[in-house]
């Protein structure tokens, strides 16, 4: 890929759901030559191609090269997750004196959304082209009682792809009756494009972290992370720490766990974490309004998969899932997840590729 004379969006088939709907692949280009396709099934960034020290492309995202598949994607790769990211203790919460019961699906807990989530479902997509970028708009209407949740919530996500090789999400919701909301995407990136993520340094802005218990729960503690294995403040090897001996690594079976992220006052983006391949030079730096991100090491990818890069190799990628913390509805003392009707839900995340 080289660089073109103007931004570009194209849409191709790529394939037929068992109801007969028709899913569509949408490839952004920007003027850097830079790409990201995305999918109307599950608003599924299923690649992106970015350049590295010498110019030369790779896909650094996991995904799927036909819809099949995505049918079973166990895994989340890429998509949007909603209506709450990450894990609520045994799928129950309490809301305005009401109890509420969730799917189980990542047993004993309720995990990103449950077993049809945002990630299973279709959305309607609507491409946009300016001189400086180019962009998809997603939108769907969540059903009041889908996957048990409370409440229509009518959804937004925008997709843009600038020139400066900088992909932002952008989320909007609002609902006719209080519901828990917490959006995030779950793309798994590997700055080289193959291999593992064991030689990527990485860096996250957080003082604290969420310790959890045997279920990955949180324990409702803010720990410190000096001292600790979670201490990435400083840019650190990946491989030098995730097998340290401490019991949370134990628990997650390497890192996968919530950051709480040190924010500037207002609402504004802030730099959350920046991970080098120091092989192909490649950066991402993640910026986002969200107070916490989970940094995911692929400890449960076990080859047992085939996407288009060959088998899905035991951290062969990470997760940066910037996101309120895990469980907020029931833990008070956590930030608010709670979407009322009189409110709107927004946030942004946006992912900076550059090479070094």
């Amino acid at each position: 890929m080289t660089p073109v004379d103007s931004v570009s969006v194209t849409q191709l088939p790529f394939g037929i759901l068992p109801d007969g709907q028709h899913v569509s692949v949408f490839t952004l280009t920007n003027r850097q030559g830079m790409q990201v396709k995305v999918l109307d099934f599950g608003a599924i960034i299923s690649e992106i191609h970015v350049p590295d020290r010498d110019g030369n492309f790779a896909d650094v995202v996991l995904g799927f090269d036909r819809i099949e598949p995505y049918l079973h994607n166990s895994a989340f790769l890429g998509a949007v997750i909603g209506r709450f990211g990450n894990r609520i203790a045994e799928g129950r919460f309490s809301l305005d004196g009401k109890d509420y019961q969730l799917a189980v699906n990542n047993p004993p807990n309720h995990l990103h959304g449950g077993n049809q989530g945002f990630h299973q479902v279709m959305w309607q997509a609507a491409p946009f082209t300016r001189d400086d970028a180019v962009g998809i708009t997603f939108t769907r209407s969540s059903p009041h009682g889908e996957d048990g949740y409370p409440g229509k919530l009518d959804v937004t996500v925008v997709y843009e792809l600038d020139n400066d090789n900088a992909l932002s999400l952008r989320y909007h919701a609002v609902t006719d009756q209080a519901t828990p909301i917490n959006l995030t995407n779950h793309s798994y990136f590997n700055l080289a494009g193959q291999g593992d993520i064991l030689g990527h340094a990485l860096s996250i802005n957080a003082d604290r972290y969420l310790p959890v218990d045997a279920g990955a729960i949180p324990t409702g503690e803010l720990a410190d992370v000096s001292g600790t294995p979670f201490d990435l403040r400083q840019s650190t090897v990946i491989g030098s720490s995730i097998d340290v001996p401490h019991e949370q690594l134990r628990i997650g079976r390497g890192y996968d766990h919530n950051f709480v992220l040190n924010q500037q006052p207002g609402d504004r983006l802030n730099l959350a974490a920046t991970v080098r391949d120091p092989v192909s030079g490649r950066v991402m730096q993640v910026y986002t309004q969200e107070p916490g991100i989970q940094f995911y090491s692929g400890n449960f990818l076990d080859g047992s998969q085939q996407c288009k890069q060959g088998a899905i190799r035991y951290r062969g990628a990470l997760c940066l899932e910037t996101q309120h913390f895990p469980d907020s509805p029931n833990q008070p003392h956590f930030p608010n997840t709670i979407l009322r009707p009189d409110e709107v839900y927004q946030t942004e995340t946006v992912y900076r590729f550059s090479a070094e």
